[in-house]
C-alpha cells in the first residue's frame, strides 16, 4: 500500500497511492500518547520529511487504541526552574505547530477517544478535524486545573476557530465535550462511525472545503472596543468561582483575550510569556502536584484483582441509598436491604432522579436504574461480591447485623462497613472470621466526593484491603488506605477545624466572618456552611467520638440546635436557613480577627502531624491527598503537610505555641513537627 515510507521513534508516517499521507502519533513505551520534548522534537524532524514529500494531504492520527493525544508531558513542567525554560519549552511546540499549519496541502486530525489540552492543540493545527461519533469522544483545555493555560497555541486558534466565547468557556471551566458538541460548537468538522474514521478524513482531504472560522458575530465581539465587554463577562464569572490570589491561570487566560484577541503573531508570544509565568507559581506547582497525587491513589488497587460485579448494600438512608446508586450508575448489579420497602423506595425515588440527570439517553438511565434492585428479604447477600454495611453508627446494631450477613456471603466475599468513627477491632469482634472486615468509609454527597477511604486494622486479611481497594477503583472512586483509629484520617483532620470555628462562634464572631475566613484562605467552604452541609447530628456524634478519643473540647452551640431538629441543610435548618439548596447568610459584621484564619487551619495541620506520628496513613503524600480529596482542602496550596512545608515548618510550630498561649493548650504543637526538616 505504502509507496514511501519513513519510521521516526514515535510517530510513523507513510504516503499511500493516492497520494494521502498518514503521519501516526505513537509515543515509543507508553500506552498513551503525550507530548513531550522528544515527541515533539521527533514530530518537527518528521514534518521535515513531509514538507519534502509534497503529499496531496496527510492525515493525523493515533495508533493508541484509547485515544489521539492527553496532552503534555506534565511530569516536564516539575523540570522547570524560571520562566526563560517555561517561554522557551512552550514556544519551541508552539513553532512545531506553526509547522504543521503551515504545510502546503490540506491537513486533518483524525480524532476517537480523548484530544486533551496539546492534543487538542495538535488537531487545532490541522485545517480541518474528524472526529469518531462515540460518547468515549472528549476534547477540551484542562491546562487551568493545573494552574495553567494552554501554551501551544490553543489559547490563538481556539477563539479564532469558535469564537472568543466558545473558547473562553472551555478553557475557562477546563471541562471537556463530547463528540457531537465539539461539531456543534465547530471544534470538529464531521463525525464519522468509530470504524470508519480514517476513511472520512481522507475524503474531507479530498474535498477540501474552506476552513472553519468563527461565526461572524464572534468576530465581531474580538474587535477592540467589544472584547472588553466579554472579558469583563468572563472575568464576573470566574470571580464567582475563584480568586485571582488563589487561582491566577483563568484570570490570564482572560487578560490574553482582553489585550490581543487572539490576533496576530504577538498572541502567540504573549500565549507562552503568560505560560511560563503561571508555570512557577506556587499555585501551579501545587495543582500538579495534585495531579500526580490523584494518579498514585489511582494506581494503589494494582491490576491482578478481580473486578467486583455486584454489590449488595444494607441501610437505604442518605448514605447508604447514595452509594447503591452510584454504584448502579458505574454499572455494577445492586441490591438495596432495609427494613421495609417503604424505607428504601425514597432511595430509589433519589437515584432515579439522579440517573436521569447524569445519563445521556433516558434508555441509558433506564439501564442504571434496572441495575438497583429493592431487597428487604437481603436475598442478594448470597451472590454479592462486595457486601456493605451503611446503617446508622452503633455497635451492637452493627454487629447484629453482621450475624445475619457473614454465613450468607459467598467465600471470598468483602464485608465492608461504611462506618464514619468506630474501630474495626470493635465492629469484627463478633464475627467469625474477623479479618474478612474492611471499611469503606464514604463521604457525603456520594456522586461529589471523589474519595473512599480503606480501612484495615492489624489483623485485617490483606486480601480485604485489596478487594477494597479494587472495589474503591471499579466504581471510579479514589482510595485511601488508613488504619483504624477514631476518625481516621480524613474526619480526624477536618473536626479541629469544625470545632474551633464553634468555639470562635461562642467568643462572639459572627458565622459569615468565619464562613469568609476560610474562603479567604482558600477552603471550598467555610466551616459553618460545612457543618451544615454534612449535617449537625453527624457533626455532633463525630465530635463525641473524637473528643472522647483525643481529650479535646466540645462545642456547646451544636446540642440545642440537634434537640431543635435543626439539622442544616437536610433540614431546611441548621447554623443557617437553607433555601434552594443555599445557605442564607447575613452580611459579614466588621472584619476578621488578624489570627482568625490560622485559629481556623492550623489545628487540621497539627492532627495531619499526629496522624502521621501515629502511622495511621503510610505518608505524607498520602495524607495531603485524603484531605484535598476528602476535604476539599485548598487544592492550590497542596494539602495541609505540602502548605506546612512551603510556609515553614518553624513559622507553623511558633504560630501554634502562639495559639496555645492566647486560647489553651488544644493548639499545642504535636511531637512529630520536630522530626520533619524546617
Amino acid at each position: 500500500m505504502a509507496e514511501e515510507t519513513s519510521r521516526p521513534r514515535h510517530w510513523s508516517w507513510s504516503v499511500d497511492a493516492d497520494g494521502i499521507g498518514w503521519l501516526g502519533a505513537d509515543r515509543a513505551g507508553a500506552s498513551t500518547n503525550t507530548l513531550s520534548r522528544a515527541v515533539l522534537e521527533d514530530l518537527n524532524a518528521t514534518l521535515a520529511v513531509i514538507e519534502r514529500a509534497r503529499p496531496k494531504g496527510v492525515v493525523v492520527w493515533s495508533a493508541k487504541k484509547n485515544g489521539f493525544v492527553a496532552g503534555a508531558d506534565i511530569s516536564e513542567f516539575t523540570k522547570i526552574t524560571d520562566a526563560t525554560q517555561g517561554y522557551e519549552l512552550v514556544r519551541a511546540g508552539q513553532q512545531v505547530f506553526e509547522r504543521l499549519e503551515r504545510l502546503p496541502c490540506p491537513t486533518v486530525a483524525a480524532l476517537h477517544g480523548f484530544a486533551l489540552g496539546g492534543g487538542l492543540e495538535l488537531a487545532l493545527a490541522c485545517r480541518y478535524r474528524v472526529a469518531a461519533d462515540d460518547e468515549r469522544v472528549s476534547l477540551g483545555f484542562p491546562e487551568v486545573q493545573l494552574g495553567i493555560h494552554p501554551g501551544f497555541g490553543g489559547t490563538v486558534r481556539s477563539p479564532r476557530l469558535i469564537g472568543g466565547r466558545a473558547a473562553l468557556d472551555l478553557m475557562l471551566t477546563g471541562r471537556p465535550v463530547r463528540a457531537k458538541r465539539a461539531l456543534a460548537l465547530g471544534l470538529v468538522d464531521r463525525l464519522a462511525p468509530p470504524d470508519g474514521l480514517k476513511a472520512a478524513a481522507a475524503a474531507l482531504l479530498r474535498e477540501a472545503p474552506a476552513a472553519r472560522r468563527a461565526p461572524f458575530l464572534d468576530r465581531l465581539l474580538a474587535l477592540a472596543p467589544l472584547r472588553s465587554i466579554v472579558a469583563n463577562q468572563a472575568r464576573a464569572q470566574v470571580a464567582r468561582r475563584a480568586r485571582p490570589q488563589h487561582y491566577p491561570a483563568p484570570y490570564a487566560i482572560v487578560e490574553l483575550w482582553r489585550r490581543l484577541g487572539a490576533a496576530g503573531a504577538q498572541a502567540y508570544e504573549a500565549e507562552a510569556r503568560s505560560f511560563a509565568e503561571l508555570c512557577l507559581t506556587e499555585a501551579s506547582r501545587s495543582l500538579v502536584r495534585v495531579f500526580f497525587l490523584q494518579d498514585r491513589l489511582k494506581g494503589l488497587a494494582g491490576k491482578d484483582a478481580a473486578p467486583a460485579q455486584s454489590v449488595h448494600v444494607v441501610g437505604a438512608g442518605v448514605m447508604g441509598g447514595d452509594i447503591a446508586a452510584w454504584c448502579a450508575q458505574r454499572g455494577l448489579a445492586v441490591t438495596l436491604q432495609d427494613r421495609s420497602a417503604e424505607i428504601i423506595q425514597p432511595a430509589l425515588d433519589r437515584a432515579r432522579a439522579s440517573f436521569e440527570r447524569r445519563a445521556k439517553t433516558p434508555a441509558q438511565a433506564a439501564e442504571m436504574a434496572a441495575r438497583l434492585v429493592a431487597d428487604v428479604d437481603g436475598k442478594g447477600v448470597a451472590g454479592a461480591d462486595v457486601v456493605i454495611e451503611a446503617i446508622y453508627e452503633n455497635v451492637e446494631a452493627k454487629q447484629a447485623l453482621y450475624a445475619t450477613l457473614e454465613p450468607r456471603m459467598k467465600p471470598g466475599a468483602l464485608l465492608a462497613t461504611n462506618t464514619s468513627s468506630l474501630m474495626l477491632e470493635t465492629l469484627s469482634a463478633t464475627l467469625a472470621h474477623p479479618a474478612r472486615l474492611a471499611g469503606l468509609h464514604f463521604f457525603n454527597p456520594v456522586a461529589k466526593m471523589p474519595l473512599v477511604e480503606i480501612i484495615h486494622a492489624e489483623r485485617t486479611d490483606p486480601a480485604a484491603i485489596k478487594a477494597a481497594l479494587a472495589f474503591a477503583r471499579r466504581i471510579d472512586k479514589l482510595p485511601l488506605p488508613c488504619r483504624s483509629a477514631p476518625g481516621f484520617v480524613v474526619n480526624r483532620i477536618l473536626f479541629p477545624y469544625l470545632t474551633e470555628a464553634m468555639l470562635a462562634a461562642q467568643d462572639g464572631i459572627a458565622l459569615p466572618v468565619l464562613d469568609e475566613a476560610a474562603l479567604a484562605f482558600g477552603m471550598p467552604q467555610g466551616p459553618i456552611e460545612l457543618a451544615d452541609t454534612v449535617g449537625l447530628d453527624v457533626a455532633l456524634h463525630v465530635g463525641e467520638v473524637l473528643s472522647a478519643a483525643f481529650g479535646s473540647p466540645r462545642p456547646t452551640v451544636l446540642e440545642p440546635l440537634v434537640a431543635a431538629k435543626k439539622l442544616g441543610r437536610k433540614s431546611g435548618e441548621g447554623f443557617y436557613v437553607w433555601q434552594d439548596g443555599k445557605p442564607v447568610k447575613p452580611a459579614a459584621a466588621g472584619p476578621a480577627p488578624e489570627d482568625l484564619a490560622d485559629r481556623l487551619i492550623l489545628p487540621m495541620l497539627n492532627e495531619a502531624a499526629a496522624c502521621l506520628r501515629q502511622g495511621i496513613v503510610a505518608d505524607e503524600d498520602l495524607l495531603d491527598a485524603g484531605v484535598i480529596f476528602g476535604t476539599g482542602f485548598a487544592p492550590f496550596r497542596g494539602g495541609p503537610l505540602h502548605y506546612a512545608r512551603h510556609r515553614g515548618i518553624g513559622n507553623v510550630v511558633a504560630r501554634l505555641e502562639e495559639l496555645a498561649g492566647r486560647y489553651g493548650p488544644r493548639f499545642k504543637p504535636d511531637a512529630h513537627w520536630a522530626t520533619l526538616d524546617r
